[in-house]
């Protein structure tokens, strides 16, 4: 029995990009909420850090330089964080986007197991994406641990599409 993996490459259909860009856009709009907020705490935090040392009786608590130096420190943290994880994640979207195709491996049952108090059903495959993927009940009885089982996923962002 041969167990090496095979992908290959196959456009997405209308769906599926349909989705992707729904996903983006959600996404997009949330870095937008998160950066807001983050831009709001980072003149909050100063303002409220100033009250706290005015109540502890600090002399000269409401600097300027301390409370701007303090807003833009935590504003290019806050910003940096953001970027790098618009990069990390957010890009690899755009790029399935653009490029149009997903990427679909054969991969092996390892182990089945079925969860009657839930009722749902799982493969556990022996793919670096994807390790476990939930199935029909019928799929489930239908094929048995070392059979092939083919999962569908985005090229790049790795999100996971479907099973046949």
């Amino acid at each position: 029995m041969n167990h090496a993996l095979t992908r290959y490459n196959e456009p997405m259909n209308e769906t599926e990009l349909s989705f992707l860009r729904d996903k983006e856009s959600k996404e997009r709009r949330q870095y937008f909420v998160v950066y807001r907020l983050l831009m709001i705490g980072c003149f909050v935090i100063p303002f409220l850090t100033s009250w706290y040392r005015a109540y502890e009786g600090a002399p000269n608590a409401f600097s300027y330089v301390r409370f701007f130096v303090t807003a833009f420190t935590l504003l290019g943290i806050s910003t940096t964080a953001v970027y790098l994880s618009y990069r990390v994640y957010h890009r690899k979207i755009v790029q399935d986007i653009k490029d149009g195709t997903k990427t679909i491996e054969t991969s092996h049952i390892t182990r089945k197991l079925a969860l009657p108090a839930h009722g749902t059903f799982h493969f556990y495959t022996d793919s670096s994406v994807k390790l476990n993927i939930e199935v029909s009940e019928q799929y489930f009885h239908s094929l048995k641990e070392g059979d092939e089982v083919s999962i569908e996923y985005t090229t790049h962002s790795h999100m996971y599409l479907g099973y046949f």
